[in-house]
């Protein structure tokens, strides 16, 4: 067999959903595209992240001839109740307990296979623009909410690249807009209009960017008290996003299907629950991070629970609140007096009214404040 079909074949056999080849010539449009939109984007072109950078191939391996892209399709089970609404999809698929989770290995087994193969494989913290590397080697089209999409698998896909210096048997591109022409469901259902029009997204309005966008996390250019206008859009999400990917139309099948269940998923959820989150411990957090590994310090997880539980609106998590107004962390207890006065009624009133009493920060003092005009 040809390199390009044993690599096809090692690939699927890996678990891989789809596999595709292109060159390795540069990202000119996407090179353009964030040049336009620099200041949203401003987080993620410097050193760490590098997209610019990842628009040419060669800044990835200075030999490279091709791209390897692969598709895996995370939605190929049920997710926990408890879970849903709270956390993306896409991030609790691709957790797991072991020091190398399932998915990385796959992908760390496919490196070593092309490696064995004679080929050198680009090593650089930043990868090619993976949504066009995929159309660009035929394994998915595009989405106006800004994701990819694989036949049979809808948006619930992870794409990996992997750059090397052998020339392929290229695929045809599938450079394309899948998505009823006059359908903006995704559009008008985004909570804080970070899509603003097909194909077009800010992602510092986005909930699953502020949700794990802080100081010290993988993006590390966020801040620890989140805008106020993003906290009353949440909702209950803490982590991640799904909103614009439920309500497309060619995701329903996906999110319709009788799916068997996560063992895993299933465990976590048995202790899943916002109050536990708000107050969580070390090693409460330890067991998530596998999960929600974007965030490296517990404090950004409970101030996403403090407004989940301030959005849902039910009383009993006042406890767990006033649990919370007692940390030493200002953002925590600002948040959390935040949600106290969502909440409103006499007990939450009363808890916002003793702290503000005992309060020293002036942060917090002010949160404590609007929350008692509300």
């Amino acid at each position: 067999m040809s390199l390009s079909s044993n690599i096809k074949e090692y690939a699927l056999s890996l678990g891989y959903d789809r596999v595709g080849f292109t060159t390795a010539d540069k990202f000119t449009l996407y090179e353009k595209e964030l040049l336009k939109r620099r200041d949203m984007y401003s987080w993620a072109i410097g050193r760490d992240w590098g997209l610019l950078q990842a628009a040419d191939p060669k800044n990835i391996l200075p030999e490279a001839k091709s791209i390897v892209v692969t598709v895996f399709d995370y939605f190929k089970h049920s997710y926990p109740r408890e879970m849903v609404g709270k956390v993306g999809r896409a991030y609790q698929s691709t957790g797991g307990t072991p020091p190398t989770p399932i998915h990385r290995a796959r992908y760390r087994l496919l490196r070593d296979f092309l490696e064995k193969q004679g080929c050198k494989v680009g090593r650089a913290i930043f990868d090619p623009p993976a949504r066009m590397s995929g159309a660009r080697a035929g394994v998915t089209t595009y989405g106006k909410n800004n994701f990819a999409f694989a036949k049979g698998s809808g948006s619930f896909i992870i794409i990996t690249t992997l750059v090397i210096d052998k020339e392929l048997e290229y695929d045809e591109p599938t450079l394309e807009v899948k998505c009823p022409k006059k359908c903006t469901l995704c559009i008008e259902a985004c909570p804080t209009g970070a899509l603003y029009e097909p194909l077009k997204m800010d992602p510092r309005r986005c909930i699953a960017y502020n949700s794990y966008n802080a100081l010290g996390s993988r993006f590390g250019t966020g801040q620890a008290v989140l805008p106020l206008d993003i906290r009353e859009r949440m909702g209950t999400w803490i982590y991640g996003c799904d909103v614009c990917q439920q309500v497309c139309p060619r995701n329903q099948p996906k999110l319709k299907a009788k799916l068997p269940l996560n063992p895993y998923l299933e465990h976590l959820a048995t202790d899943f629950q916002l109050e536990k989150l708000v107050n969580m411990s070390d090693e409460y957090f330890s067991r998530l991070f596998v999960l929600l590994n974007y965030v490296d310090n517990k404090r950004y997880l409970q101030r996403n629970a403090a407004v989940a539980l301030g959005n849902e609106g039910d009383p009993k998590a006042v406890p767990a609140l006033a649990q919370a107004m007692q940390c030493s962390d200002d953002p925590l207890r600002g948040h959390a007096a935040w949600a106290l006065g969502k909440l409103g009624g006499a007990k939450a009133r009363s808890i916002l009214e003793s702290n503000l009493a005992q309060e020293t920060s002036e942060y917090v003092r002010g949160e404590i404040s609007a929350a008692l005009d509300k």
